[in-house]
């Protein structure tokens, strides 16, 4: 099923030429549009009451111009297409703001029920001419489990409440029914409330702020910078970064390994990509088909959009320096040199309703290194090892006072290593998102953070180490439950070229000594009063060969307490003698060699490492699951 956005009931932007653009006005132009963002998102921050967005930043901003091309590039966003399907642009009317989060009925922008969305369209002299946008994980919606996210989720029904495309605002004038019907669904009232206010009243201004940018300038000059911004986007990738993979065609595959219910089986994920000149062909047929629980992503709505924005950032990294890929911002223009074959639907990227979707995080990071993995081999390998930076996890029950509580936080983990740097440690997906500070959570739930750290030797070993992920454990002031929607649990991120994979994700709960791990879909397991749950995040894949790492690299890991001695040893073959860590560079050179001369004589480009194997073996059982 190849698609085009040409097919598709939204406006297209006609091709016609275009003045000239000032240099000066395009400058203007295009750091305003970053300025607003930049505005909104901040607005958002200072008035939201939830801690997924006001402490984690679980939020996104987009701009858009009439034509719903994103025009900003600093982060993904969702897309206004599925308001204008429904609501004709001639039919809008200043003051009119929109609310959307169907995963079905949001043209593949939305992924799962919390990601409630605002639209706010921009008027000038009468016209519609672009669109302020802004979507944030809300901490509760509805369904089966506190936070909306059920890991046994067979259909949607159990994810919470799904509202299409209506009007929040007509003329400016409040729909009070669609607020009382969202207040009713959730089990945080009064926080999403205030959240939506939040959201809506920072769009307003910032269409406001966008409005006065065509007053400035006139529609003509500034849609003229608007496109000149798109080509800009598009050229890069087809001037810089395209020219560095080897025309040709190549196939790769990558899994999640679990999905609520037909655990524990691989679920493929399948790419062929065929790149020639200018060109990229990205063919997902042999994806499995859709899954029975919630790991579901609707992908295949407008030509697969949305998916290639998501995706496409990963080629920044073969630019010539980390400093230009930093300068390059992905809008809509890259959509222009993609074209997109997606499987028949009843697959994991084409799910037909009501499959369950609100754990199709899985999906949409493995995409990340689903691109990474095939584009690796035309490029000699100089893409990034793996990485998973997205799980969800808390706590839900009653506090000492009789009040019902929910914390939900969103931890990140190590990006992979690459061919000129180690990996980052604990990031996050979400620019500018953030573990939940553990003053906040001491202060707002039954809790206690009693260690927030890095976790030692979670990163893949390699001549560029991967990334360490978080250490945080919590320890329970009351009898309640803790929720898990987590991957990566079974299977590292993967290494490239000689590189080992990373260490996976693990919850566990400490009762009385003993370690009961919980797996990654966890609905509701009982935490008594003073255990501790303990939650650590995956480490990314290594780069290289990390018998080639500098022993000098090694030690300064280990005196930072992210390599243990044992680890120095067994995988980078560095040798330290006495308690200052010095080097024994006799021995290591010694072990050095008698470990490359017990290496195969070739190994894949890329490791998927022993949980992979298992998976193969079936040497893994189902999770303990407590009804």
């Amino acid at each position: 099923m190849n698609v085009h956005a040409k097919d598709f009931p939204w406006p297209t932007a006609p091709d016609l030429p275009r003045p000239e653009v000032d240099p000066v006005v395009l400058q203007i132009v295009e750091g305003t549009l970053n300025s607003i963002e930049a505005e909104i998102e901040y607005a958002i921050e200072r008035t939201a009451r939830s801690p997924m967005i006001r402490e984690a930043h679980d939020y996104r901003v987009g701009l858009f111009d009439r034509y719903c091309r994103k025009l900003t590039g600093r982060s993904y966003s969702a897309m206004p297409n599925a308001v204008v399907r429904d609501f004709p642009p001639e039919t809008m009317k200043p003051g009119d703001v929109f609310l959307m989060n169907d995963t079905y009925l949001t043209e593949g922008s939305i992924g799962h029920l919390p990601d409630l969305c605002s639209t706010v369209p921009v008027f000038h002299d009468g016209v519609v001419v672009a669109y302020i946008q802004a979507f944030g994980h809300h901490d509760d919606i509805g369904g089966r489990v506190p936070g909306s996210m059920p890991g046994t989720a067979a259909t949607v029904f159990e994810e919470g409440l799904a509202i299409p495309p209506i009007k929040l605002y007509d003329a400016g004038v409040k729909n009070e029914a669609v607020f009382t019907i969202v207040k009713r669904n959730t089990r945080v009232p009064e926080t999403l409330a205030a959240d939506l206010d939040s959201e809506v009243q920072a769009c307003v201004m910032g269409a406001r702020r966008m409005a006065e940018l065509f007053q400035r300038f006139g529609i003509e000059t500034v849609e003229s910078c608007f496109q000149t911004i798109l080509d800009k986007c598009r050229d890069i990738f087809r001037n810089e970064l395209l020219p560095k993979i080897a025309d040709g065609t190549y196939s790769w595959e990558d899994y999640v390994e679990h999905d609520g219910i037909t655990d524990p089986k691989l679920h493929k994920l399948a790419i062929k990509m065929e790149k020639k000149n200018d060109r990229i062909t990205l063919d997902f047929t042999g994806t499995d088909p859709q899954s029975s629980g919630p790991i579901n992503w609707p992908a295949d709505y407008a030509g697969g959009a949305f998916l290639i924005k998501w995706i496409a950032p990963i080629l920044r990294n073969l630019a010539d320096t980390p400093e230009r890929a930093a300068e390059i911002h992905v809008n809509e223009g890259v959509c222009e040199i993609f074209d997109i074959v997606f499987p028949p639907k009843g697959t994991l990227l084409t799910p037909e309703w009501p499959a369950a979707t609100n754990a199709r995080s899985f999906v949409l990071l493995r995409c990340l290194g689903l691109l990474a993995g095939v584009v690796a081999q035309a490029v000699d390998g100089r893409m990034p090892a793996d990485q998973e930076t997205i799980r969800y996890t808390g706590f839900y029950g009653v506090d000492e006072n009789g009040k019902s509580f929910l914390s939900r936080e969103v931890l990140g983990g190590g990006s992979g290593g690459r061919y000129y740097a180690d990996g980052n440690d604990a990031i996050h997906i979400v620019p500018d998102s953030r573990n939940q500070p553990a003053e906040f959570t001491e202060t707002r739930f039954p809790l206690l953070v009693e260690k927030l750290g890095l976790r030692t030797d979670s990163g893949g070993a390699g001549l560029r180490r991967g990334g360490l992920g978080y250490e945080k454990h919590y320890r329970a002031l009351v009898d309640c439950r803790t929720i898990v929607t987590a991957d990566r649990v079974r299977l590292g991120c993967y290494g490239i070229n000689g590189g080992k994979p990373g260490l996976p994700f693990l919850a566990s709960i400490d009762i009385e000594g003993n370690q009961r791990d919980l797996g990654g879909l966890v609905d509701g397991e009982p935490v008594l009063a003073r255990q501790i749950v303990r939650v650590v995040t995956t480490g990314g894949g290594g780069w290289g060969d990390p018998l080639e790492r500098e022993p000098e690299l090694v030690q300064r890991d280990v005196i930072d307490g992210k390599v243990s001695l044992e680890a120095a040893r067994d995988d980078y073959g560095v040798v330290f003698t006495g308690e200052d860590f010095a080097i024994d560079a006799c021995a290591t050179t010694k072990l050095r060699a008698e470990k490359m001369a017990a290496q195969p004589s070739s190994s894949p480009m890329i490791d998927r490492g022993e949980g992979y194997e298992k998976m193969i073996r079936g040497e893994f059982k189902p999770w303990k699951r407590t009804v």
